[in-house]
């Protein structure tokens, strides 16, 4: 099983993108360790060897999720998510544990985040909706990943239309939080579910605006109307 992962990384090292190598900083405030290697083909390379094991249980995978993003490196973070999001079948209900554990001591960059949590969160969430409400302790972490994770965990669902209590419900907890990231997070969150629920959703931005940040009411309402901006951004 270790001969796989010797095999990504080594894959990985032959892509060496240059243009990827200058930009990879963006992803983070956070001084990161990549390789330089553009997302499309990472996705490639990590479709490619999970062929190598996914006649493997669960468990074994997973276990070699926990090594790529133990490296630290963006682009191993990236194949973990994709591995994990493709056991999304098997998914059970402690699965959850291992998936918040490895927001909390891994991701550190957006990308990671919103990757993981968009798809394997995301996915776990769909298959057992009662879960949604652990997302409320996310909130109080320290770690502005979790935080965010909060949020962009509902990203997928809230596009079908689903969990708008539980999204609110999120928004409120999260309005205050001074981190920018956070902000972004659930804004994003609440501009996705205002598509399938505009009203309940400018409704919101109108009853909290007053102290909601000007970062996170944007991204709320950027998909709605222009009428309906005009009336959500005025002082």
């Amino acid at each position: 099983m270790e001969d796989v992962l010797d095999k990504v990384r080594d894959a990985l090292k032959s892509n060496i993108d240059e243009n990827a190598l200058a930009t990879g900083q963006k992803f983070s405030k956070e001084k990161l360790k990549y390789y330089g290697v553009r997302t499309a083909v990472v996705r490639k390379i990590g479709k490619t060897f999970f062929k190598m094991i996914d006649s493997r249980s669960k468990s074994e995978i997973y276990d070699l999720c926990e090594d790529l993003w133990r490296s630290g490196y963006l682009e191993e973070s990236i194949v973990a998510c994709n591995w994990s999001y493709y056991l999304r079948d098997a998914y059970e209900p402690e699965d959850f544990s291992i998936f918040q554990h490895w927001i909390n001591e891994y991701v550190n960059n957006w990308a990671s985040c919103d990757t993981f949590c968009n798809h394997t969160m995301g996915g776990f969430l769909e298959r057992y909706p009662d879960y949604v409400k652990k997302l409320r302790d996310f909130p109080k972490s320290g770690n502005r990943w979790m935080r965010r994770a909060a949020a962009v965990s509902l990203i997928v669902p809230a596009r079908r239309g689903k969990f708008l209590g539980d999204i609110l419900e999120i928004a409120t907890i999260l309005i205050l939080d001074e981190d920018d990231l956070v902000q972004k997070g659930y804004g994003w969150m609440l501009k996705v579910a205002s598509q399938p629920h505009q009203k309940e959703v400018f409704d919101f931005v109108i009853k909290n605006k007053s102290v909601m940040p000007r970062t996170a009411l944007r991204y709320a309402i950027e998909k709605m109307p222009k009428d309906l901006r005009t009336i959500a951004m005025a002082k």
